[in-house]
């Protein structure tokens, strides 16, 4: 099952509640997880643009749009970035498949320059 980076950015609104009554987001996150037909691998906080980081494993990209979509609408995350993470095989077999064919950048462009 495919796994994403889930970051995340809490509202100003969304801390004074969880200072106020500290909670573990990451049952209610486990639970949407598994509705959409994953799970949860971990959550984290950190330091930075984001708040903290989740790692799902979600079906597909449809699962892990929805997902994002309904932790974001009650309104208390005010910005998410997802990657879709790949293992180091899913890599190498791109590595395989890129290095199987050519690509011509555009004409007139300097040689060894690609866009």
């Amino acid at each position: 099952m495919p796994l994403y980076m889930i970051q995340f950015a809490y509202t100003s609104e969304a801390w004074a509640a969880l200072a106020k009554n500290p909670e573990n987001r990451a049952e209610a996150i486990s639970a949407l997880a598994q509705k959409m037909g994953g799970r949860l691998v971990d959550l984290y906080y950190c330091f930075g643009e984001y708040d903290g980081v989740l790692l799902t494993e979600l079906p597909n990209d449809t699962a892990a749009t929805a997902t994002v979509i309904a932790a974001v609408s009650p309104g208390h995350v005010k910005a998410t970035r997802t990657t879709r993470l790949m293992t180091v095989n899913e890599a190498m077999d791109a590595m395989k498949q890129a290095g199987g064919v050519t690509y011509a950048p555009p004409k007139g462009m300097a040689e060894g320059v690609r866009a």
